[in-house]
């Protein structure tokens, strides 16, 4: 059986908590059988699209997104949030292979710190969970769906067969009363 093969990409800017989301994917990973993992360092937010897009073209079968986006008291908060889930959205469906969000997107680093192994648990090891799971169910469906399709082509064929002995088969008389 190949090994699935999951990227991390790890954004550095605000690296005391995306250390710890990081930390959390990997954990969750190891613990999987059969799990190849690649990790990649980028130098914020905006960047991980662009790095999970090499992983996918070097044969990741999905990737785990983390970063942190603190809000600030400009609207670039507002922009660097929409460019990676925009950026993450579109790989997702342009290489039909899952990426899990860890994108932290907060108020405050109090918030993004209960979020990273704090109060509210660690969103690496979530988003690294969503991966795996994901991958697993993108494996399923196209093989549960092959598997539906000779089921239903077996029961016409067998539907068919019917038919055809049906006509073959001598017609019994009635018998008439005299």
């Amino acid at each position: 059986m190949n090994k699935i093969k999951v990227g991390v990409v790890t954004a550095r800017f605000n690296n005391e908590i995306t250390e710890k989301l990081e930390e959390g994917a990997i954990s969750y990973l190891e613990a999987c059988e059969n799990v190849e993992i690649f990790a990649a360092l980028v130098p914020g937010a905006v960047e991980i699209p662009l790095a999970c897009q090499a992983f996918f073209e070097a044969g990741c079968d999905g990737v785990v997104a983390l970063g942190v986006v603190i809000r600030g008291d400009t609207s670039h908060y507002d922009y660097v949030c929409n460019s990676v889930t925009d950026g993450v959205t579109r790989l997702m469906l342009d290489y039909k292979k899952p990426i899990g969000f860890g994108v932290l997107t907060t108020e405050n680093e109090e918030q993004a710190l209960a979020r990273a192994g704090g109060t509210h648990g660690n969103k690496g090891e979530e988003a690294a969970q969503v991966v795996m799971e994901m991958i697993g169910l993108t494996q399923e469906i196209p093989v549960a769906l092959k598997t539906a399709k000779m089921m239903a082509s077996k029961k016409t064929a067998t539907k068919a067969k019917a038919k055809t002995a049906a006509k073959k088969a001598p017609a019994k008389k009635k018998k008439t009363k005299k």
